[in-house]
């Protein structure tokens, strides 16, 4: 199949506002033309129109290209180490703190560290900012309702305290709910906050083409107040942080020079 990618891309960008140029040309491809097939749309230009006329088609399309696959506290033990970090440096260095969750998904990340900053009384005066650039995803995670499989992280303990059941879903409480302000962004193409005490992005750049991740990184860097920190994916490793003004605290963890 003969598909013009180049097309597609400009009028991705041209109307949704998403710079698919960043993402890793193969992955996504095989990503656009399977949803597309699904559409029931012959080529690209058919599939534009699609989404240009029909609501649900694009809210498909939306969330099949920004992946949302997430979980409370993911990756438990590098996760543990990141709420050390709060707890023992960020905390005591700068008393109060603002902390951004890029590429938030549904919500379960930002909630995860509203959560550790409540079990230590740690949440008057900090902030938590949570992004995507999905709308819907972010209606979502506005909800707060989790299922199963997302929560398997969570201690009973806390589940009973912070969650209550309804079915087979949970809804987290609303104090913690209150902790975490939700706002549409784009990693590629938005401005960055600035004189953030803590960044974290986890589990999105291994998306992005080197050159654009190597952006992000160096455009979060220059969020960071000094001695702020980033918290990064399993998977994710900045291999030059001295280049950006970081310092690596541990495997996933950079501090701000």
């Amino acid at each position: 199949m003969n598909l013009d990618f180049d097309f597609f891309y400009s009028w991705v960008k041209s109307n949704l506002h998403i710079d698919l140029n960043a993402y890793k040309e193969k992955q996504l491809q095989r990503r656009i033309a399977t949803i597309m097939k699904n559409s029931g749309a012959s080529d690209l230009r058919e599939y534009a129109k699609l989404i240009s006329q029909d609501q649900e088609t694009k809210n498909i399309f939306l969330d099949y290209i920004t992946i949302n696959v997430t979980e409370f506290f993911r990756n438990k033990e590098i996760f543990e180490q990141y709420e050390a970090v709060i707890k023992d440096v960020l905390i005591p260095r700068f008393r109060s703190i603002n902390i951004w969750s890029a590429a938030c998904s549904v919500g379960a990340e930002p909630y995860s560290i509203a959560i550790i900053l409540d079990k230590y009384n740690l949440y008057k005066g900090n902030k938590i900012l949570a992004t995507d650039i999905d709308d819907n995803i972010l209606k979502k995670a506005q909800k707060g309702v989790f299922y199963d499989h997302q929560l398997k992280n969570v201690s009973s303990k806390d589940l009973a305290h912070y969650f209550m059941q309804q079915d087979n879903q949970y809804v987290i409480d609303e104090k913690i709910k209150n902790m975490v302000s939700f706002k549409k962004h784009d990693l590629i193409l938005d401005q960055y906050e600035k004189n953030l005490h803590s960044v974290v992005c986890r589990n999105v750049t291994i998306y992005f083409k080197n050159e654009a991740k190597d952006q992000i990184y160096a455009k979060i860097s220059q969020s960071l107040v000094s001695g702020g920190v980033l918290f990064t994916g399993a998977t994710e490793s900045i291999y030059n942080p001295k280049e950006i003004g970081l310092k690596k605290l541990s495997t996933f963890i950079y501090e701000k020079i």
